[in-house]
């Protein structure tokens, strides 16, 4: 009923949007963006400052990390590459995705 008395023309432009589209507008939980990187590139940060960056193979509830294609950074200057890295969870500030490498 509430809904053809506000903003008729958003709601029917809503409806017409494609799926993907629509489920970004939705609510995400963090659980749900882990789930979504899952296998494309990251960027791990610790809490000492050093940023891993990698493909996110998997991870825990305790955030334990598993990367595979890992470089190490350190003040923005890679200073190792590894094959694959474990990364414990307390040591984790923050995870965010990468645009893809050449």
């Amino acid at each position: 009923m509430w809904k053809h008395l506000f903003y008729p023309n958003v709601l029917s432009s809503l409806l017409s949007l494609p799926e993907k589209i629509k489920m970004s507008l939705r609510k995400q939980t963090p659980s749900d963006f882990l789930k979504q990187i899952i296998g494309r590139p990251v960027v791990v940060k610790l809490n000492s400052g050093v940023d891993y960056r990698g493909v996110l193979a998997c991870l825990d509830g305790y955030m334990n990390i598993a990367l595979e294609q890992t470089e190490e950074y350190v003040n923005g200057q890679l200073k190792n590459k590894y094959g694959d890295a474990f990364i414990r969870g307390n040591n984790v500030l923050y995870i965010s995705t990468q645009k893809r490498r050449m």
